[in-house]
């Protein structure tokens, strides 16, 4: 255990030494967020949204290509040190290179579809008459993606089972290409829909992974251990300048990619219940947004006053900070109990 600590900090060390000549660099090349005015889903104006979000305007955007990059050096370095010095790297699965590269893969190709998406939003959303990739083609790429980890997951790593406690463990034979896909997807949603204030998902997401790295590290899969380990140094870093007022965000180039990543962790655990437990207020707030975009396309009117939930405290008068800070007590008290679920028979 002592080995991942030390990835920890080594990560968020070189994180710290990297993060303020990137966001000066964002900054020289006017990578910041821009003024928008947001639609839903039927094509109408979002004020409420627009509102408490306009203060975020020239905030440097793109601190998900730090981590993504930081993360896989940090990642490679600790693999290379561990075959330097003969210590033997354990995989619950049959090949270790399948594990790391679903893994990467997933990482990455989230990450580059967030950062198309940012690219858009920031430099071309004018010229394309919307902010951002259209919901419909974001969510067509993302199933895609999330299809061919799935496969991945079924084929190279032979999962075809999930486990709900006290009912016992079941097998999905190939439908748990399916599964595994809208898992994918619903997290990478739910973690984009949560990263709108500042240090919220960052701060849920960071909390949560101390729960994954846990069961990674008492189950002795040392590439998940120490992939976890060297993503929670720079999420570290990067919450120390994500904190209100932010002077950084992730990006949907971070959100998308940490949202499949985060699932894809929960997969290879093999604690995909856990995972719904761990990651809860990600689960909350993508079931107020769902809840309202079917109001919206099947009754023409809101259900909710608005969405998603973090959104509706701030119109009831809740501060951001006490938002966020309130939301990372319900995370540490859902990561215990998900730890108490994923550790039962």
């Amino acid at each position: 255990m002592a080995i991942y600590l030390f990835v920890v900090f080594v990560s968020f060390l070189v994180n710290s030494f990297l993060i303020i000549p990137f966001i000066n660099f964002l900054y020289r090349i006017k990578m910041q967020r821009r003024y928008q005015e947001t639609k839903d889903i039927l094509n109408k104006p979002t004020p409420i949204f627009d509102r408490f979000h306009q203060n975020k305007v020239g905030t440097p955007v793109g601190g998900g290509i730090l981590i993504i990059l930081t993360t896989t050096f940090i990642f490679f370095l600790f693999l290379i040190l561990f075959v330097f010095f003969r210590r033997k790297i354990i995989s619950n699965y049959p090949s270790l290179i399948e594990e790391i590269k679903i893994i990467l893969f997933t990482f990455f190709s989230f990450g580059l579809l967030g950062i198309y998406d940012d690219l858009n939003k920031i430099f071309f959303w004018k010229k394309n008459r919307f902010f951002g990739l259209r919901l419909r083609h974001k969510l067509i790429l993302e199933i895609i993606l999330s299809l061919i980890i799935g496969y991945w997951l079924f084929i190279d790593l032979k999962i075809n089972i999930i486990h709900i406690p006290f009912f016992g463990v079941f097998s999905l034979s190939f439908f748990y290409i399916i599964f595994a896909a809208f898992v994918i997807t619903a997290f990478t949603n739910a973690v984009n829909i949560t990263d709108g204030l500042d240090g919220l998902a960052a701060g849920n997401l960071m909390i949560a992974l101390f729960g994954f790295w846990s069961i990674s590290s008492s189950i002795l899969d040392v590439p998940t251990s120490l992939f976890i380990g060297s993503w929670l140094g720079g999420l570290l870093a990067f919450l120390y300048f994500n904190i209100h007022p932010a002077r950084i965000f992730l990006g949907d180039t971070g959100a998308l990619s940490f949202g499949a990543t985060f699932a894809v962790i929960g997969l290879v655990l093999g604690k995909p219940f856990a995972l719904s437990i761990i990651g809860g207020l990600f689960v909350l707030e993508t079931l107020s947004s769902l809840i309202q975009i079917l109001g919206k396309k099947i009754f023409k009117k809101k259900l909710l006053p608005v969405a998603p939930f973090h959104l509706w405290l701030q119109l009831y008068g809740w501060s951001e900070a006490k938002i966020v800070m309130r939301s990372w007590i319900i995370s540490i008290l859902l990561t215990i109990f998900g730890l108490m679920i994923a550790f039962m028979k």
